[in-house]
């Protein structure tokens, strides 16, 4: 299970890492939203197709449809619809460095308000991870532009994320499937943001170029089906534990981004990777403390 769990959350961060460069070559050609309640409409009727049209699982029942509704809101037209506008504002690789914000935010309101108990390791690798992630981005940071207000769009879209993350590891889903929640809680959270896409549609800011319908099937398909799969299953064998996952997403973000839109790497990020790792290691090492 443990090695499960490792190969799965490094497929996770490659993936989730890969969407700030695709939304950056998608916002070339089209508007925020276009982006997203494209990307999240493709992607729902993909997996809603698959799970109830080739699986035959079954639909949500009563109070499952609250939590999806609530789930969608927060990881979806909350979260990534403030992600987008911020994209606009930030570069690529510091699109992926607030993803390191977030198993921050999920410790401390696993501990603040659910009593979960932080213990020594799980202390040292948080810092150890921190400080991985802040080494990699120095050249990135010194290099390139972020405004205040894209910054603060970042982290207000990352607090909805740990709070969905948790609101979702503490719900009683019974037996409703992975993927059928994902799909209906990508659909609702798309449905939630068509008012905003409307109000703020131009048309000539928009081209359904190559750029545009490559970012959109690609944040469709290996990021909102493939890396949020695995996310969702990560939660489910344990939340803290999935929440480190997320500090390789900056890594893996910056390579990306220097491939794709040449952002600095160097060094810097090396030692980042290395420290990042390390604090992983500690983690997944962790036992579980027996009478």
């Amino acid at each position: 299970m443990r090695l499960k769990f490792i190969w799965i959350g490094i497929i996770f961060a490659i993936l989730w890492s890969s969407a700030s460069a695709a939304t950056k070559f998608g916002l070339q050609s089209a508007q925020p939203f276009v982006i997203a309640v494209s990307r999240f409409f493709l992607a729902s009727f993909l997996m809603l197709g698959v799970s109830h049209g080739i699986f035959r699982k079954r639909l949500p029942v009563g109070k499952e449809w609250k939590q999806l509704i609530i789930y969608g809101l927060l990881n979806i037209s909350i979260y990534l619809g403030l992600y987008v506008l911020a994209m606009q504002k930030i570069a690529a690789g510091i699109g992926s460095l607030g993803t390191a914000t977030n198993p921050v935010m999920i410790s401390f309101i696993s501990t603040l308000f659910l009593g979960q108990k932080m213990t020594v390791k799980n202390i040292a690798s948080l810092l150890l991870c921190m400080a991985g992630v802040f080494v990699a981005a120095y050249p990135l940071l010194e290099n390139s532009y972020a405004s205040t207000d894209g910054i603060l769009i970042l982290l207000a879209s990352m607090l909805s994320y740990s709070v969905g993350a948790i609101y979702y590891a503490r719900q009683k889903w019974n037996d409703l499937n992975t993927l059928t929640i994902n799909g209906w809680q990508t659909l609702l959270g798309g449905i939630f943001l068509l008012p905003v896409l409307l109000f703020t549609y131009r048309h000539e800011q928009n081209s359904w170029d190559y750029r545009l319908i490559g970012s959109v099937v690609w944040l469709a398909l290996p990021v909102s089906i493939g890396a949020v799969q695995c996310w969702l299953w990560l939660l489910t064998v344990n939340p803290l534990k999935a929440s480190y996952w997320l500090f390789l997403c900056p890594v893996f973000g910056f390579i990306i981004a220097s491939i794709t839109l040449h952002e600095p790497l160097g060094i810097y990020t090396l030692m980042g990777v290395m420290m990042v790792v390390a604090g992983l290691y500690i983690i997944q090492q962790q036992r579980a403390v027996k009478k």
